[in-house]
């Protein structure tokens, strides 16, 4: 039982991973320029009782360190809004679920010297716009009305308005990314982890919108009115309906006379902001690289506003019921160093088979043009160590190093629990002997 909260641990409160560096970057050269990234993430709150001494940080950056991983993202600011780092300007997170920790030491400054030591990258993760847990009615949000306030507003199915923080289906109850406020803190938030540490990348953890159901603020439909120049006379209703499904009764949505510009907009939003990050890292650290994660399924990212793909790639044609000219242009991998590619799947090769990670890492690369570098990553808990199993981690591994030169394992709490070290090392070795 106690496994299996931690996988959900990890995989609600780090979706969204996004990593690393494909080059010597930052001001620690330790790794090798040729070396091949390998990346290990570490979910704050899934290993949020695992770090809090520094005797379990250096024992797991020492297996880190042997089974060959050269990056660890390690997660500063999770889903609660609060921040593990020493901040000038957010609250420190202490309690996560049941378990209290306070620190009189800077929890990320120890990890990053440490690793630094080590020979290995650090790359800072933060969860961009989540200001708190729904489900435990913790966080920034349900201890400052001021920011329960900026939440996202949802449009449901049976036409009303809700508050995302007080629906606890929802994994965080997020900002609303389209509010200057919103948009302020959260770069106040990026640019103080810039100033103050030595990182050697950034990377953008729930950096989206929340679904399709956010946000249906009064203030983002004064928003969109400025980017239609014109007033919309039924909010949201000319965005879109409800309605019935005669063949399964599930609700779907009906397109409204502003349905194609809401999603083109939308994906402005957070391509804007990510171009806004991108700048002021390279104007504060240069050599550090940005990083985004997004899931391989792009068609079904839009209600998220995460076109990940490249301005020149027309793939949202292929979708007519929200793709259009502004919605291709709104495509942000030229704002990125490192695209992250989550092949989230269980199969692991298969060039035509949609399922598989194979295919996935396939397809991304056909979306960038290039515009940025492509890491592809996996789920540790879809992988076995049966080295018989077709669907394992050493072939899940290899896959992603053999396609992309590199690779990015989620999450340390996983190849902790399912004990994958040795075969992940395997992989690894293998792969260096091959390309030596």
């Amino acid at each position: 039982m106690k496994n299996s909260l931690n996988y959900l641990l990890a995989a609600v409160a780090c979706t969204a991973i996004a990593v690393g560096s494909l080059c010597s970057c930052g001001g620690n050269d330790k790794v090798a320029q040729d070396e091949t990234p390998k990346y290990l993430w570490m979910c704050a709150e899934a290993n949020f009782e695992r770090f809090s001494t520094k005797d379990s940080i250096d024992y797991y950056l020492d297996k880190i360190k042997e089974t060959g991983f050269n990056h660890i993202v390690v997660d500063i600011k999770p889903i609660q809004g609060k921040v593990l780092y020493d901040s000038d300007i957010c609250e420190q997170l202490t309690v996560v679920h049941d378990t209290e920790v306070n620190r009189d030491w800077d929890y990320f400054g120890y990890f990053l010297d440490k690793a630094h030591e080590k020979g290995l990258k650090v790359i800072a993760s933060a969860c961009v716009f989540p200001a708190g847990s729904p489900w435990w009615h913790k966080g920034l949000c349900y201890d400052d009305t001021t920011f329960m306030s900026r939440t996202c507003v949802q449009y449901k199915e049976n036409g009303t308005l809700q508050p995302i923080y007080e629906d606890n289906k929802k994994v965080a109850a997020f900002l609303n990314p389209a509010r200057q406020d919103n948009r302020d803190f959260a770069m106040g938030i990026l640019t103080e982890i810039m100033h103050k540490y030595d990182i050697d990348g950034l990377a953008l953890d729930y950096c989206r919108y929340p679904d399709t159901e956010s946000d249906f603020s009064p203030e983002t439909k004064a928003l969109f009115e400025e980017y239609l120049g014109e007033t919309i006379e039924n909010f949201p209703e000319d965005i879109y309906t409800y309605k019935t499904n005669p063949g399964t009764n599930d609700s779907i949505r009906a397109a409204g006379k502003y349905y194609k510009q809401w999603w083109a907009w939308r994906a402005n939003v957070i391509s804007s902001f990510i171009k806004q990050v991108n700048d002021s890292l390279k104007a504060i650290r240069p050599n550090a690289e940005l990083d985004y994660w997004a899931a391989s399924w792009i068609h079904a990212l839009q209600g998220h506003g995460q076109n990940w793909a490249s301005p020149m790639s027309d793939w949202c044609k292929a979708y007519p019921e929200y793709g259009s000219d502004e919605y291709k242009a709104a495509g942000f991998a030229p704002y990125l160093d490192n695209f992250i590619v989550g092949t989230y799947l269980e199969r692991v090769y298969g060039p035509d088979d949609n399922e598989s990670v194979e295919y996935g890492l396939a397809r991304a690369d056909t979306l960038l043009h290039g515009d940025c570098n492509l890491v592809g990553s996996i789920y540790a808990i879809n992988h076995d160590t049966d080295m018989e199993n077709p669907q394992n981690i050493y072939n899940a591994v290899t896959c992603c190093l053999d396609m992309t030169g590199s690779v990015m394992v989620f999450d340390v709490v996983q190849v902790i629990d399912l004990d994958q070290w040795a075969t992940i090392k395997k992989a690894f070795d293998d792969y260096n002997e091959r390309n030596k």
